[in-house]
């Protein structure tokens, strides 16, 4: 009696998800003046279709500010280090009233620290709010100290050091736990996630990743929980469009498997 043929099995397949500040493109003096390559939106586009579209930007940036980089490109994204989340569906999670609230009087707060040092740069996002210093390296320690204060008078809120910049986000809100919600979905669910990323903020999100059975990839140097590192932005870049790439010549063999052993499984009855 002959015996039915193997079933072509896909292989592991990966959710591929990315800071974007420092990692897609360079970090530059203000959060508006990055150089984003007229290419980089076509080129995430085509990795995530290659990826079936599990891939995501998790980033401090608010969503709107991706969406207006990456325009016509409109992906899944985490911003404001988790505060906003816009999921694969296109569906906006709600950002939670306390969060909103409170970034809003951390900002009123830092109003004389900004009148009083104008070389520093006020992000006030939906729910989140970061200062800036790049321009002014200086005064890291006073940053810290006036944002310290900023969220003294609401323990709903954090702080968080990154590179050239102090944020504040709601407590038990990170790149980590946005990287676990997405997860949960299609078309990420059942994946093997990789984060890619540069800063003291990913690290969470590394961690996230290692936890789900991934792999954190830092940029750069510095002690990190990342498994991985890489050296640059254009060796990031070069990255995902050969992850991109893999994944597009594995479902094909796959496609090809299936399409071989189907004729022969009907000869064999």
């Amino acid at each position: 009696m002959p015996q039915s043929a193997p079933v072509a099995t896909p292989p592991a397949q990966l959710a591929i998800f990315t800071d974007f500040d420092g990692t897609l493109v360079e970090l530059a003096e203000t959060p508006d003046s990055i150089d984003v390559p007229d290419t980089l939106a076509e080129q995430l586009g085509q990795t995530a279709r290659e990826l079936n579209l599990a891939f995501a930007v998790l980033t401090g940036r608010e969503i709107a500010d991706i969406d207006r980089f990456l325009a016509p490109l409109v992906l899944p994204v985490a911003g404001a280090h988790g505060t906003q989340r816009r999921r694969a569906d296109g569906v906006l999670e709600a950002i939670d009233p306390d969060s909103l609230e409170g970034a809003e009087r951390v900002a009123e707060a830092l109003g004389p620290l900004i009148a009083a040092y104008p070389e520093l740069i006020l992000e006030t996002k939906r729910g989140a709010v970061a200062v800036h210093f790049r321009q002014a390296p200086e005064l890291e320690a006073t940053v810290h100290e006036a944002m310290q204060r900023a969220i003294e008078i609401n323990d709903h809120f954090v702080l968080v050091p990154g590179k050239m910049v102090c944020e504040a986000r709601p407590r038990g809100v990170s790149k980590g736990e946005a990287l676990r919600a997405f997860m949960l979905e299609e078309p990420f669910v059942g994946r093997t996630p990789v984060f890619i990323g540069d800063d003291v903020t990913d690290e969470d999100a590394f961690i996230a990743a290692q936890d789900l059975g991934g792999v954190g990839i830092k940029l750069g140097d510095g002690d990190t929980a990342a498994r991985m590192r890489i050296a640059d932005v254009g060796s990031v870049r070069a990255l995902l469009q050969g992850l991109g790439d893999i994944a597009a010549r594995e479902q094909e063999l796959v496609v090809t498997e299936r399409e071989t052993i189907e004729p022969e499984q009907e000869l064999a009855h």
